[in-house]
C-alpha cells in the first residue's frame, strides 16, 4: 500500500512538473546514453581476443634491438627460430610460423574472380589459435602442399555458399591452382589475428629463399606454452637463442602475452609502456563523469524545487511520517525517474549506435539479450538514482514541519552553495573537454600539415600482380601518353611505411663498435621524381643505371653518419654472405623525409636501383588533371597490359591520413563527449535559470514598477550564472593544460599549447551558458508585473 502511494506522489508530481520532469529525464537518459555507449566499446576492447580459448599460454616472440643504447622492439623473426625454439627450449609445447601483414590474392574460378586478403602459416595455427572450423578439421587442414582454408564469409562471397566447398578449386593469381580443404568460422571483429584465408607456409618459405637464413628477419613466430612452463625461465633461455645461431647480431629475443596484443603493444626503449589501455581508461573516466554531470542536474532542479514541495514534507511529517520513510520516497521517486530514463537511453543508444559504429569502425550492438548487459544496465540506472537522488532526499526530509506549515521559509544558504558548486563543476568538465578537444585536433593538423620530404597528393599506390613487373615498359609509355600522368615508378616498399631495414653496412671511417638501422629500398629510376622527393646534392639515378647496385642514393641523416663533407662518391660496403661483398658508390642525397612514425624522427635510408622484386607501382598524377577521368584512363591501360588483374589502387593521401586513426578516434569522441556534456550542463542550467526567474518574480516585477529595463532585469537574472561558468573556467584551465601537457609528451613532434586556445573555450562556454539563460531571463523580464505582483 505504501508503495504504491509512493508511485501515486511520484506520477502526480512528475505530471504536475513536466517541464522539470522532462528536463530530469532527458538530461538523465542522454547522461545513461553516452555512458552505456563508451562502455560498450570498452567491453570489445577488453574482450579482444576473448574467443582465444589458450590466450593466457600463448605468445609473440618479439624482438628487442639494441643501436647504441637506444632499444628498438620489433615483431619480425627469422623463420627458422620456431622449430629450432620448440626443440631447443623446455616448456614450449609447440610454435607457428606466419607471414607478416597478410598477401592479398586475386581468387578466380572461371569468369568469378575477387580479392582477398590471408596469410601463409603453419598447420599449427589451427591448434595454438582457437579457429573453429564449419566445415573440415584442423587435422585434415592442409592435406597437400597447395591447400588453403577460407573462413565462412570468404566462401559465401566467392562461391555463394559457406558449405559443400571442400574440394573445389581456386586459381590463386591466375597462376596456381589451390584446393579448398577446408572453411572456417567467421572470425570475430575483436579478435588480433584476423584473415580470409590461410595456406600452408611451406609456400611462402620456397617462393621467399632468404627466409632459411637466420639474419632474415620477416615472418611472425608465435609460441604456445606448456601450463606447467615457468614463462621467466622460457625468456631466460630465448634471450641469447638468436645470437647462438647466428653470431654477431644484437636483437634479443622474449615472449610477448596475448593478453597484451591489444592494449598494452607499445614499447620505449625496451620497457612495456601502454597502448590502447590509455584511451580504455580515459573514456571510461569520461563516462563515468558525463554521468555524474547527468546526476549533478537531478540533485540541482530537485533541491532546486525543494520549496515547492515543503508543505508536503510538513503535512508527512505531522501525519507522523518518519525522516526514514521520507528518505525512502524520495529516493524512490529518483530511482523510477533513473528507470524512466534507463528505457529513453536504450531508445537513443539504438539511433545512435550505427553513427557511433560508423566513427570507432566497430560493429557494436546494445545485446539486451546478454544477462551482462541487462546487468550492467540495472546497476547503471540503480547507482545514477541513488547518487541522483541521496543529497535530494536528505535535505527535502530534514525541513521543520513548524516552520514550513507556519509559512517560515527555511535557510536555504547550504542548498544554494550546493547548487552553486554543482553548476561550477559541470562547466569545468565540460570546458576541460572543449580544450582537450582543441589541441587534440591542433596536434594532429600540425603532423598533417608536417612537411613530409615527399609529396603525397595525387600519388597513386597499385600493387604489383601479373605482367605488371615485366610490362613496366610498356605500362609507363602508355601511362605518360594519356596526359593525366606525369610519372611512374616501381618500389619494394610503400613510401610512408617501414620497410626492410639492416645494420649490415659499413664505410669508410665507421666505428666497429657502432650499430645504426638503415632502412632499404630498391626502386627504379624514376622512384625519386616520382614520389617528389628532393635530391638536395649529387644526382638522381640515371634511367640507365645499371641494375647492378653499385649506385646508391642515401638520405641527409646517413650522410651525416659517415661523418664529415659530402657523402657523395664515397664508397658503402654491403656484405651478402661470408664471400662476397658489394661495393655501392654514393651518387645523390635525398633530404630527409618522413615515414613509418609521424610524429618521430626517421631512420637514416639507403636507395637501390634493383627494382627486381617490386611490390608496388607509383603513378604520379598530373595536377590539374581530374581525378575520375584520370583513373578511367589508369585503368584501361592496366586492362590493356594486365588484363588478367581487376584495376586496384590507392591514394597515398588515404593512408597517411589512415595512420592517424587513434588520434582521429580521439579526437572524434572528445568532441562529441564535450558537446554532450555542455548539452546535459545547459539542460540543468535551463531549468534553474527557470526557477530562479520563478522565484524573482516579485522582486522583478517590483523592479519593472521602479522603472527597471529590459535589458537590466535580464543582465540581473543572468550574472550570477555567468560567475559560477567564469569561476568553472578557471577551475578547467589547470586541468586541462596539465591533462593535454602529459598526452603531448608521448609525441616527439607535437605542437605548442596556446593561450588562446583556454580564452575562446572559456567565451564559448559563457556564449553557451548566456545562450541557454538568456531565454528565461527575458521571459522573466517581460512579464507583465501587474500579473507577478497580483499572484505573489
Amino acid at each position: 500500500m505504501m508503495l504504491q502511494n509512493y508511485l501515486k506522489v511520484t506520477f502526480r508530481n512528475l505530471w504536475k512538473n513536466k517541464t522539470y520532469s522532462f528536463l530530469n529525464i532527458f538530461g538523465l537518459a542522454i547522461g545513461l546514453a553516452c555512458a552505456g555507449v563508451i562502455f560498450l566499446w570498452v567491453e570489445d576492447e577488453v574482450t579482444y581476443n576473448s574467443n582465444q580459448a589458450k590466450k593466457d599460454h600463448v605468445y609473440q616472440v618479439m624482438e628487442h634491438w639494441n643501436y647504441d643504447g637506444n632499444i628498438r622492439t620489433f615483431s619480425s623473426t627469422p623463420a627458422p627460430l620456431a622449430e629450432a625454439m620448440k626443440s631447443d627450449i623446455p616448456g614450449i609445447r609447440q610454435t607457428c610460423r606466419m607471414s607478416e601483414d597478410g598477401a592479398s590474392k586475386l581468387f578466380s574460378q572461371g569468369d568469378k574472380k575477387m580479392y582477398a586478403n590471408g596469410v601463409f602459416a603453419d598447420a599449427a595455427i589451427f591448434d595454438i589459435f582457437t579457429f573453429p572450423f564449419k566445415e573440415g578439421s584442423a587435422a585434415t587442414a592442409f592435406p597437400q602442399l597447395y591447400s588453403i582454408v577460407l573462413t565462412a564469409k570468404t566462401a559465401r562471397n566467392f562461391f555463394g555458399r559457406d558449405h559443400n566447398v571442400i574440394g573445389q578449386t581456386i586459381i590463386i593469381d591466375n597462376q596456381q591452382p589451390y584446393v579448398v580443404s577446408g572453411v572456417l568460422e567467421d572470425i570475430p571483429e575483436n579478435s588480433s589475428i584476423r584473415f580470409q584465408w590461410v595456406a600452408p607456409f611451406e609456400i611462402y618459405y620456397n617462393q621467399t629463399p632468404y627466409l632459411k637464413n637466420w639474419g632474415a628477419n620477416s615472418v611472425s613466430t608465435f609460441a604456445e606454452l606448456t601450463p606447467q612452463a615457468d614463462v621467466a625461465a622460457v625468456n631466460n633461455k630465448l634471450k641469447n637463442f638468436i645470437n647462438e645461431h647466428n653470431p654477431g647480431s644484437i636483437n634479443q629475443a622474449f615472449l610477448f602475452g596475448m593478453k597484451d596484443w591489444r592494449l598494452r603493444d607499445q614499447f620505449n626503449n625496451g620497457v612495456q609502456s601502454g597502448g590502447r589501455i590509455e584511451y580504455v581508461r580515459l573514456f571510461s573516466l569520461i563516462a563515468w563523469i558525463i554521468l555524474f554531470i547527468a546526476c549533478i542536474n537531478f540533485m540541482n532542479l530537485a533541491t532546486a524545487r525543494s520549496e515547492k514541495r515543503s508543505k508536503e514534507v510538513g503535512i508527512r511529517k505531522v501525519m507522523g511520517a518518519g525522516k526514514d520513510k521520507l528518505i525512502i520516497q524520495f529516493i524512490s521517486e529518483a530511482l523510477l525517474m533513473s528507470l524512466l530514463a534507463a528505457v529513453l537511453a536504450v531508445v537513443l543508444l539504438l539511433l545512435v549506435l550505427p553513427a557511433f559504429n560508423a566513427i570507432v569502425n566497430k560493429h557494436l550492438t546494445i545485446g539486451l539479450d546478454r544477462p551482462m548487459h541487462i546487468g550492467g544496465l540495472l546497476f547503471i540506472t540503480l547507482i545514477s538514482g541513488v547518487l541522483a537522488g541521496s543529497y535530494p532526499s536528505l535535505y527535502l526530509s530534514s525541513f521543520n514541519p513548524v516552520f514550513v506549515l507556519k509559512g517560515i521559509r527555511a535557510k536555504t544558504g547550504s542548498a544554494t552553495f550546493i547548487r552553486k558548486g554543482l553548476v561550477v563543476a559541470q562547466f569545468s568538465v565540460s570546458i576541460t573537454l572543449i580544450i582537450c578537444t582543441a589541441i587534440i585536433y591542433q596536434q594532429i593538423q600540425h603532423v598533417k600539415q608536417r612537411n613530409l620530404g615527399f609529396n603525397k597528393e595525387n600519388l597513386i599506390s597499385m600493387d604489383i600482380q601479373g605482367n605488371m613487373k615485366q610490362n613496366f615498359a610498356a605500362i609507363k609509355t602508355a601511362l605518360l601518353a594519356t596526359d593525366v600522368v606525369e610519372n611512374v615508378a616501381l618500389a619494394d616498399h610503400g613510401a610512408i611505411y617501414s620497410g626492410n631495414n639492416t645494420n649490415d653496412l659499413f664505410w669508410e671511417g665507421k666505428p666497429a663498435s657502432e650499430n645504426y638501422l638503415i632502412s632499404q629500398r630498391m626502386v627504379s629510376p624514376e622512384f625519386i621524381n616520382t614520389t617528389g622527393m628532393k635530391i638536395v646534392a649529387g644526382s638522381d639515378f640515371k634511367p640507365v643505371t645499371a641494375a647492378n647496385g653499385t649506385d646508391v642514393l642515401i638520405t641527409e641523416s646517413l650522410e651525416k653518419l659517415m661523418g664529415k663533407g659530402s657523402a657523395v662518391g664515397k664508397i658503402i660496403n654491403t656484405p651478402l654472405d661470408k664471400d662476397s661483398t658489394v661495393h655501392s658508390r654514393v651518387v645523390g642525397v635525398v633530404k630527409d623525409y618522413v615515414y613509418g612514425n609521424m610524429y618521430g624522427t626517421p631512420d637514416p635510408v639507403i636507395f637501390y636501383c634493383i627494382p627486381e622484386d617490386p611490390s608496388l607501382m607509383y603513378v604520379r598524377m598530373n595536377a590539374g588533371a581530374d581525378k575520375e577521368a584520370g583513373l578511367r584512363k589508369i585503368g584501361d591501360v592496366m586492362k590493356v597490359y594486365n588484363p588478367a588483374y581487376p584495376f586496384s589502387y590507392r591514394f597515398v593521401d588515404d593512408q597517411f591520413n589512415a595512420m592517424f586513426s587513434n588520434e582521429t578516434l580521439m579526437q572524434q569522441l572528445s568532441r562529441l563527449f564535450a558537446t554532450l556534456a555542455i548539452l546535459i550542463s545547459c539542460l540543468g542550467l535551463f531549468g534553474l535559470a527557470a526557477y530562479t526567474a520563478e522565484r524573482r518574480t516579485k522582486e522583478i516585477g517590483i523592479r519593472k514598477v521602479l522603472g527597471a529595463s529590459v535589458s537590466g532585469i535580464t543582465r540581473l537574472l543572468s550574472a550570477d550564472f555567468l560567475k559560477l561558468v567564469g569561476i568553472a573556467s578557471l577551475i578547467a584551465f589547470p586541468v586541462a593544460w596539465y591533462t593535454m601537457d602529459q598526452w603531448l609528451q608521448k609525441f616527439p613532434y607535437r605542437v605548442s599549447i596556446h593561450y588562446w586556445v583556454f580564452l575562446l573555450a572559456g567565451i564559448a562556454a559563457m556564449l553557451i551558458a548566456l545562450t541557454t539563460i538568456s531565454f528565461q531571463s527575458i521571459k522573466a523580464a517581460l512579464m507583465n508585473p501587474v500579473k507577478s505582483l497580483k499572484a505573489e
